[in-house]
């Protein structure tokens, strides 16, 4: 009797097994799409089975144009000990991990930055020309009370033979606006490439390309000869490319000042067994970087070859010394140099000592406490306004959707400690708070007792201008966010998706079904 209710069951079994192997099969070969779900068996990329739409096969995150990959790790971050002076604004040290992404390989270009205000131009001059001078920088940065300038304030920016040089005079807001004009380019630009859409040369006011006006639908443009197909059977045949086909890049963004200072010490070039193809590396370090070249502890080059002596950055070398003498000119460069001067770092990365300072994500605050993952101080957050009816607001006459602060009950984070969306000021080791006013922040009272608030904005890397002793990454700087320098200038980073070592490699280790068949 037992046996008989066992082979039942086995048999009932056996035909559940073959229901679901049927219908699995019979969803492979229905419709356009091979891929199935693995929890419902649904067939994907079918219009008869819903239409769910799935990447499938895709490659991977593209390098982004211009950029290399900075593979994340853990690293020691602040001031190194053997520094000889005590700078207060420099961040004291902590182990942090950050995440993997992609940078710059130098500093944005004159040439670069002139693309982006000619753009600005054809798009706004017409109807809103003051959004096109907020974007232009500040050539009078060049200006000296007690030296002459003036060839740099009319030809530093604009004349050809500074194409390739770093842009300077953009204050920090002026950077990270043109971290999203340049996010909606490149992605304009892969919809261009795949026939989504076709080149509008005439886009003017807001009638502009942005990724998120697309994706919702309010910028129709000129539709190409392959736009997505829109699978829902009560769908209108096609749709805008979203996020989940694979197509877009990430935001273009600052670094925030851990990634910053992780890509410029390029301690990869550190690690004695890194991985490879046919070995995995070994999690060791054997020396720590002072400056970015290495862990040898001098500005100039120091291999026996036809390079030995050479100054490897951009810097004073002493007071009145901006390169030396004729003949023999040490760092061949009065001020700036071309962005892909000098000796690279680990990463591939140029110039990240000397040359110009970099502007990075993070407000400033003395007290530098803040994550061990990811860390960076600064978030304030927002989202895209919405209309009654759910739907995303119109965009606004420079064509973008508007954004909003998000509610003070929607923003909390912490098992609901924190009821705010400005988190600037978050453990900044300030004790008050002064009257609801936010540039006051008791000890570090803005305008009375410092010059730090929201505002405050870090740069790094020592520039033309500076000693040696700013060279190194864990040096900080600050400014006001609406200023600018003629040594300070900027580069973007783009986060990695999916594993952080590329896309030859899935995230976690793996151990291959026959050593798991052997457990």
């Amino acid at each position: 009797m037992k046996n008989r209710k066992f082979l039942g069951v086995a048999l009932l079994g056996f035909g559940v097994a073959s229901f679901l192997s049927a219908c699995s099969s019979h969803s492979r070969n229905v419709g356009r799409g091979d891929g199935i779900s693995r929890t419902t068996g649904w067939a994907h990329n079918d219009s008869r089975w819903g239409g769910y739409a799935v990447a499938e096969n895709y490659p991977g995150q593209l390098t982004p144009m211009g950029m290399v990959l900075v593979q994340g790790g853990r690293f020691t971050m602040g001031a190194k000990d053997d520094e000889l002076v005590t700078v207060e604004n420099n961040a004291n040290r902590r182990t942090v991990s950050v995440s993997s992404f992609y940078m710059d390989e130098t500093e944005l270009a004159n040439v670069d930055y002139r693309e982006y205000i000619y753009w600005m131009g054809r798009a706004y001059a017409n109807d809103l020309p003051e959004i096109v001078a907020a974007a232009l920088p500040d050539s009078t940065v060049w200006r000296s009370p007690l030296g002459y300038n003036e060839p740099y304030v009319k030809n530093y920016f604009r004349a050809a033979a500074y194409n390739d040089y770093p842009v300077v005079g953009v204050n920090w807001y002026q950077a990270a606006d043109y971290c999203k004009w340049r996010t909606d380019r490149v992605n304009e630009f892969l919809l261009i490439q795949i026939g989504a859409l076709q080149p509008n040369v005439n886009q003017t006011g807001e009638d502009v390309f942005t990724t998120e006006t697309y994706m919702n639908g309010q910028y129709q443009g000129s539709i190409g000869h392959r736009p997505a197909r829109d699978l829902d059977p009560n769908g209108a045949g096609t749709r805008p490319y979203n996020l989940s086909d694979g197509v877009f890049m990430p935001d273009y963004r600052l670094p925030t000042e851990a990634e910053w200072e992780y890509a410029a010490l390029g301690l990869v070039g550190n690690n004695p067994a890194p991985e490879t193809k046919r070995r995995r590396g070994e999690e060791v370090i054997t020396d720590n970087n002072v400056l970015p070249w290495g862990p040898r502890n001098t500005t100039r080059y120091d291999l026996h070859n036809m390079y030995q002596g050479e100054i490897m950055g951009n810097y004073m070398r002493g007071k009145g010394d901006a390169m030396g003498v004729a003949g023999a000119l040490n760092d061949n460069a009065d001020i700036t140099a071309k962005v892909k001067s000098f000796q690279r770092n680990a990463w591939g990365l140029y110039n990240m000592a000397g040359n110009v300072n970099e502007w990075v994500m993070d407000t400033y605050r003395p007290e530098n406490m803040n994550d061990e993952f990811r860390p960076g101080r600064g978030n304030d957050y927002t989202r895209p306004q919405f209309q009654e009816d759910g739907t995303v607001e119109e965009r606004d006459s420079t064509g973008h959707i508007p954004y909003q602060r998000v509610p003070a009950n929607e923003a909390s984070v912490q098992g609901r400690r924190i009821r705010t969306s400005n988190l600037h000021s978050y453990q900044d080791g300030d004790s008050t708070v002064g009257g609801g006013n936010l540039n006051y922040y008791g000890s570090y009272a803005y305008g009375v007792t410092s010059l730090v608030n929201d505002s405050t904005k870090v740069y790094k890397g020592g520039s033309w201008a500076d000693r040696a002793y700013w060279l190194s990454p864990g040096t900080r700087r600050y400014m006001q966010g609406n200023l600018s320098s003629n040594t300070i200038g900027f580069r973007c980073v783009v986060d990695r998706l999916g594993s952080p070592s590329g896309n030859n490699e899935s995230a976690g280790n793996h151990f291959g079904e026959e050593n798991n068949r052997r457990r």
